[in-house]
Formats: structure tokens, C-alpha cells, sequence
């Protein structure tokens, strides 16, 4: 269950695409090899208000938080979160070169005995692998 959740401020729409910024970490997160490909959620989630530092309307931030679920030993998880954040920190290099911008990462790990879920995205994508 790697979901990933970008918040982001508002004032980041004329500087990136969110399209390409999700796809970016949705391709990195499938390079990692660790996660399951019908688990995979990558969702944006524009912030219309805001604070930043000093509040100059210039200055701009993408949070970006991945749950998953237990079973990954720290190396793994820590091997994997740095190639997602290294393709998240160059895909937004131009926009680092061009305004003020603060990026994070965070990885949550939820709790098996507290974590519900449902999918059959999983079964879909192995009958089409055996079916093309």
C-alpha cells in the first residue's frame, strides 16, 4: 500500500505541471522494485491557504508523505525513499532555479492492526499479465 500524498502551495500552478510531478513519483516508486504496482496511489492536493516563512507570496512548498504498510526492513525503505526523492528533487530542479521553493519527504509506516483495505486492482493486473 505505497500512497502517496503531495500537498502543495497554490502558487506552484504557473511554475510546474502536477500531472508530470505525480507521474514523476509514481515511475519512481515502480523503479524502486519494493512496491506492489497495483498498490500504488499518488495523489496531489493544491493548498489554497497558506503560510510560508515571512509570508512573501513568492515562496512556494511541496510536502509529499508515502504510507506504507509494515513488512520493509529500514535499509530497504531508506534505499527506495531516497531514488523516489532524488527523481522528485530533479524533475523540480527548474523550479528550485527559478523561485524559492521548500521540498519534504516523510515516510509513514502504518500499522497492520489498524490499517484497513480493499482491492482487486491487484487480481486485475495479474489476469492481464497472464492474458494479455
Amino acid at each position: 500500500m505505497p500512497h502517496f500524498t503531495i500537498e502543495y502551495s497554490a502558487n506552484l500552478d504557473g511554475r510546474l505541471d502536477m500531472g508530470k510531478v505525480v507521474e514523476v513519483v509514481r515511475n519512481a516508486a515502480v523503479e524502486t522494485g519494493i512496491f506492489p504496482l497495483g498498490g500504488i496511489r499518488v495523489r496531489a492536493i493544491r493548498c489554497e491557504h497558506y503560510a510560508i516563512a515571512d509570508s512573501r507570496g513568492d515562496y512556494g512548498f511541496l510536502d509529499m508523505v508515502l504510507r506504507l504498510g509494515e513488512g520493509r526492513d529500514l535499509a530497504t525503505r531508506k534505499t527506495a525513499g531516497e531514488h523516489i526523492f532524488r527523481a522528485l528533487s530533479q524533475h523540480l530542479d527548474p523550479v528550485f532555479s527559478a523561485s524559492k521553493l521548500a521540498l519534504s519527504f516523510d515516510m509513514q509506516i502504518n500499522d497492520k492492526e489498524t490499517s484497513w483495505k480493499r482491492n482487486n486492482i491487484h487480481e486485475a493486473l495479474k489476469a492481464e499479465a497472464v492474458h494479455g
